[in-house]
């Protein structure tokens, strides 16, 4: 245990997501020994993040504007909805550059454990996008645990009826990966979602 300003930060280091107690550790004693403009500089990134960057009104990826830059993307396809979870999945996916439609960030999983809910998340929001006769199909690309899954069923049942497609990505084996090591429910989703050589 450290004393007063040092602990502090510690503390508040400790707090951010996948940093334990001694990453924080780490962490606060790297910025103490780093050059004042350094540190300067991060606290002036840090505060302008949380001035300018919001959720995009629409899709709520981040944004520094009403709406993010995919969303005022004339380009983009406005036919084919990706539901993510989280905007850091939006950014997976854009870089595979397959999906040239829009998104619909969730805002988190369901997960009952955790006091998550489908109105803890952006569900309605979604729903009222569907209304908008453009859109042909919805990509649920929600990740494949158990609270993913639980949120794909929940959508798929709730937009049964809206009158889109409604289609999930398909989960498997990784490009390098040993049969051996895979566990059963990858291995049974690698066999569903089997594509044809000779079509």
């Amino acid at each position: 245990m450290y004393e007063g300003a040092v602990q502090d930060l510690i503390d508040e280091l400790g707090r951010l997501p996948g940093v334990g107690p001694k990453g924080a550790q780490r962490i606060a004693f790297h910025l103490l020994q780093s050059d004042p403009s350094d540190v300067e500089r991060l606290v002036a990134t840090l505060t302008a993040v949380k001035e300018r960057v919001r959720f995009c009104e629409l899709c709520f990826n981040v944004a520094e504007a009403e709406r993010c830059r995919i969303c005022q993307d004339p380009r983009r396809d406005p036919s084919a909805i990706c539901v993510v979870e989280e905007p850091k999945d939006v950014v997976a996916i854009e870089r595979t550059r397959e999906f040239r439609g829009r998104y619909h960030v969730l805002g988190g999983a369901i997960s009952p454990i955790d006091g998550v809910g489908p109105d803890d998340l952006h569900v309605r929001e979604l729903v009222a996008r569907l209304s908008d006769s453009a859109v042909e199909e919805v990509i649920i690309a929600t990740d494949p645990n158990l609270e993913g899954e639980a949120t794909a069923s929940y959508l798929s049942r709730l937009l049964k009826d809206v009158g889109v497609r409604v289609s999930r990505l398909a989960s498997g084996l990784p490009v390098g990966g040993d049969l051996e090591y895979a566990d059963e429910v990858t291995l049974g989703r690698a066999f569903e979602g089997r594509r044809l050589l000779n079509a």
